[in-house]
């Protein structure tokens, strides 16, 4: 026998293996970790608003370090052109259509329920501590709570360990901060009452009192007044918890970096949500940043919002654990101007423009609805790249399921970790995108919006909402600007979209003449 040979055969075989199961283990590596994650998520943030991604007239390089430094996503979507239904899908995995949900008063019950399986419930599961620091705007209680107890159902209640949020929007009411389900520095003998059909007695409104406001409604702002700002709804008393518009963002980043120092002093991992109001109305920008842009409030709280993204990272490098950290940055909806304040957005944008190449904007069926800047960054780990994989907000519950080894997922969500990690240029093969409850489709390069009644324009905030007699379809690969609607070039392709459609939608039905009809 030949030992030479043997011995020379049995150490290959032997050291292939070992090369395998390393290579087997190095494609796992990333899974068993448990990295801290920290979702950014901006409120009306138009896919051109980062300068990485085409804005004018500004800069923001902390978001440009994070898409620098990681996966710069030029497809990535909310699922909806509107903030509530978005959130709603980020933490559900759902769509928001099953759901029914629009945008929320300020005094809307919980639009998630208890039952439900989430994303922070899934983290949970999985060993983390879990947080929300921001806006909520997804329902609190029922629909008699009381502000002045405890407010039960809320984030606590779907996964959240801890909360600090402000209930619906920086421009509704109640205009306080709400920590664990308790109003902030409330002073009981100063109870808080909330309406949004009728004003109280003596309280003064933006419609009735414009000598008392310091920014002048536009359009559906014009009831309860908090420091000079009009807002959506009324309330009466919590005069000590009344929160400070130019300190909000300063206050919950202070929020923010608190949380993150406690928790790198543990050994569990956190996935924190950091929801930031910003560029939302009322556009209220800290007067460090006032001028900055030169574009107005809406410029200079982008600026604010950009510091503050800075002065995060800059935590998680003091505490060291920005190597175990993945950071996804992305937007609830796309950008609007005016939304309901004369604050110069419009007169002072220049050829700035927030949406980039993207037709439509925030409300819109078209591109620029709920096609929005999408950030993945994991330094060390993630290789930073420009991808164009299809990728959504809806996909972060089952992707961090796969990630953090749970077996739990979104009813609605894909694992695409892969594209999330940079490692795939595919992501999801299909998805379904919103705006006040219309629907279109979306599939490789084509999108098919059907026809919809309705005003062509929401002349309010100047904005193309994508209604219109014929079915459109689109070549977003050559027609980004959605200039062309190709539907009567392609039948074939609309009949295949439409059925996908058909089976996704399910209460939908095909109609006649290329067209999608309700029941």
């Amino acid at each position: 026998m030949n030992y030479k040979l043997l011995i020379t055969t049995v150490l290959s075989i032997f050291f292939f293996s070992c090369q395998q199961q390393q290579k087997a283990t190095s494609s796992k590596d990333l899974t068993a970790q448990k990295p801290n994650i920290i979702f950014i998520y901006l409120d009306d943030l138009g896919f051109g608003d980062i300068s990485i991604n085409g804005a004018k007239g500004f800069t923001t390089p902390n978001m440009d370090a994070l898409a620098k430094g990681g996966v710069n996503f030029k497809n990535g979507y909310a699922t909806s052109a509107t903030c509530t239904p978005s959130r709603y899908a980020a933490f559900t995995g759902q769509y928001p259509w099953r759901k029914n949900a629009k945008i929320l008063p300020g005094t809307a019950p919980m639009l998630i329920d208890t039952t439900q399986v989430t994303l922070p419930k899934m983290l949970q599961s999985a060993g983390y501590e879990t947080a929300i620091i921001g806006k909520w705007h997804l329902g609190l209680g029922n629909e008699n709570k009381d502000w002045n107890q405890r407010i039960y159902p809320g984030p606590n209640d779907v996964g959240f360990d801890y909360s600090y949020i402000l209930a619906a929007t920086q421009d509704r009411v109640p205009t306080v901060y709400i920590e664990d389900g308790n109003v902030v520095n409330l002073d009981m003998n100063d109870p808080i009452e909330v309406d949004y059909d009728q004003n109280f007695e003596g309280q003064p409104t933006g419609k009735d009192n414009p000598e008392l406001v310091t920014m002048m409604w536009h359009h559906g702002h014009n009831n309860t007044i908090v420091n000079g700002i009009p807002r959506i709804g009324y309330m009466k008393g919590g005069k000590s918890a009344l929160w400070s518009d130019v300190d909000m963002a300063d206050h919950f980043l202070g929020k923010v970096k608190s949380y993150i120092q406690t928790q790198s002093k543990t050994d569990k991992p956190f996935f924190l949500s950091y929801t930031m109001q910003q560029p939302h109305v009322p556009r209220t920008p800290h007067p460090r940043f006032v001028g900055l842009s030169g574009q107005g409030p809406r410029g200079d709280v982008i600026l604010e919002a950009d510091w503050c993204i800075g002065e995060l990272m800059k935590t998680l490098e003091n505490e060291e654990i920005l190597e175990n950290t993945l950071i996804i940055l992305s937007s609830d909806n796309g950008p609007v101007l005016n939304d309901g304040y004369y604050d110069k957005a419009v007169e002072l944008v220049g050829d700035h423009q927030p949406a980039g190449p993207l037709r439509g904007g925030k409300y819109s069926l078209f591109e620029a609805g709920a096609h929005v800047p999408f950030i993945t960054y994991w330094k060390g780990k993630i290789e930073p790249s420009v991808s164009n994989a299809l990728v959504c907000q809806i996909d972060l519950f089952s992707s961090l399921a796969a990630l953090v080894g749970s077996n739990i997922k979104g009813p609605d969500s894909k694992n695409i970790l892969s594209s999330f990690l940079g490692q795939d240029k595919t992501g999801r093969t299909s998805l379904v995108l919103e705006a006040t409850t219309r629907t279109s489709f979306r599939k490789g390069k084509w999108i098919l919006i059907p026809s919809y009644k309705g005003k062509k324009r929401n002349e309010f905030v100047d904005i193309e909402l994508g209604n219109n007699e014929e079915l459109m379809l689109f070549d977003l690969e050559n027609d980004l600007s959605q200039t062309k609607n190709v539907a009567h070039q392609y039948p074939e392709v609309v009949e295949e979209l439409l059925e996908e459609f058909y089976e996704i939608r399910g209460e939908w039905k095909k109609g006649v003449d290329n067209k999608l009809e309700l029941k």
